[in-house]
């Protein structure tokens, strides 16, 4: 997924554009690049491209999961998850709705199939906060998810045990309806799935009690995760099997965890890199020292300031940053010395500092306080 364009990007709308907007810049580029009138080469990846941007921001709760997790959210979507609720009959008038569909690989010119065989469950999402340490080192995670199971008393077949579903009458058991309607091109036949058992072929008629025919009930629960070292915020966990039940024996979906790292009260993060402020002296900026300095490990190493080291100077420590997701070295860690001026001076180091300006050739001409200035000093 990580190669994907921005949805936005792809048609060339603001992330804020109503309906009306995404639809206009969809049916102008779909018309561009759609194959029977464009012979550019790779006209129909364009095609398919602009089509997927639209299908997922047509539809707000596909929006709403693209927006909050990128094309993360849109993981196990087949291509007639992705297509079901475009009608590609207002946007295309005049082209051959058949071929759109061969294209998406729904195959047989229909706009969506009776949902008859196992239908793989939807994915559930959920975030988990985490600290810079946590991120560090890697941990181990309790979080609590609700989604959908098969039913323990009908095992999903939404039937009460002992009775059988009857064959749909409207479809005859096929789960799809034909539906013609005239256009100025001649009729057209659009397959569609049965509204009557939505596509399944089957009528339940002694619904289960348990789950009141859902053939799934809705059930909380606490599972551990493991978060490896390095993640980094933003970053998705994908754990196989703890989505939503399928449908007819279906596999599960998949959980899709957010990372999101906690700010940190010292180190910076960018990348495997870490950025730490140090406060240093005068003294210890211009005649050099050997301090000691946090680590993200939660130990102290030592750190040498070279003499004449200037305020803002940046240091360079290799390999004490953070671990990486990408590969085993670690990230550095850079300091920044804060050579910090004290604002009180005792009579001994100002003659000290005094001192030290004439050996150095320099003039200090004193500033003599206002009546201000020394009432606000005696209310110290």
């Amino acid at each position: 997924m990580a190669d994907k364009r921005d949805y936005y990007e792809v048609l060339g709308v603001d992330k804020n554009a109503d309906e009306k907007t995404i639809k206009k810049a969809y049916r102008n580029l779909a018309r561009k690049y759609h194959p029977d009138v464009c012979d550019e080469e790779g006209a129909e990846d364009k095609f398919k491209e602009v089509s997927e941007a639209y299908a997922v921001l047509s539809d707000d709760e596909k929006r709403q999961r693209y927006d909050q997790f990128g094309h993360a959210g849109m993981d196990g979507f087949t291509a007639e998850d992705f297509y079901q609720n475009v009608n590609f009959e207002d946007i295309f008038q005049g082209f051959d709705i058949g071929n759109i569909f061969d294209m998406f690989g729904f195959g047989g010119g229909s706009r969506s199939r009776g949902r008859t065989g196992p239908q793989r469950g939807s994915d559930i999402y959920t975030e988990v906060p985490i600290t810079l340490e946590e991120a560090f080192n890697g941990c181990e995670k309790e979080i609590k998810i609700t989604r959908s199971e098969l039913c323990p008393t009908c095992h999903g077949s939404k039937s009460k045990p002992g009775s059988d579903p009857v064959t749909c009458s409207v479809c005859g058991g096929t789960g799809q309806i034909k539906e013609v309607s005239n256009t100025f091109l001649g009729q057209m036949v659009n397959v569609k799935p049965c509204r009557k058992c939505g596509g399944t072929g089957k009528i339940i008629t002694d619904p289960c009690e348990d789950c009141q025919g859902k053939g799934s009930k809705r059930k909380t629960k606490t599972i551990k995760i493991e978060i490896p070292n390095g993640v980094d915020e933003g970053n998705h966990l994908r754990v196989s099997g703890e989505g939503n039940c399928g449908e007819a024996a279906g596999l599960e979906g998949d959980l899709i965890v957010t990372i999101h790292v906690k700010k940190h009260e010292k180190f910076i993060r960018e990348g495997d890199h870490l950025y730490l402020e140090q406060q240093v002296s005068f003294p210890q900026a211009a005649l050099g020292d050997v301090i000691s300095i946090p680590t993200i490990e939660g130990k102290e190493v030592e750190f040498k300031i070279t003499p004449g080291t200037q305020s803002e100077t940046v240091y360079k420590l290799r390999g004490q940053g953070m671990n990486s997701v990408r590969h085993s070295s670690r990230g550095n860690m850079y300091v920044t010395v804060k050579v910090v001026v004290p604002k009180k001076l005792n009579s001994k180091q100002k003659e000290l500092l005094e001192e030290f300006a004439e050996v150095s050739g320099e003039e200090i001409k004193h500033i003599e306080k206002g009546l201000f200035d020394r009432v606000k000093d005696a209310m110290k």
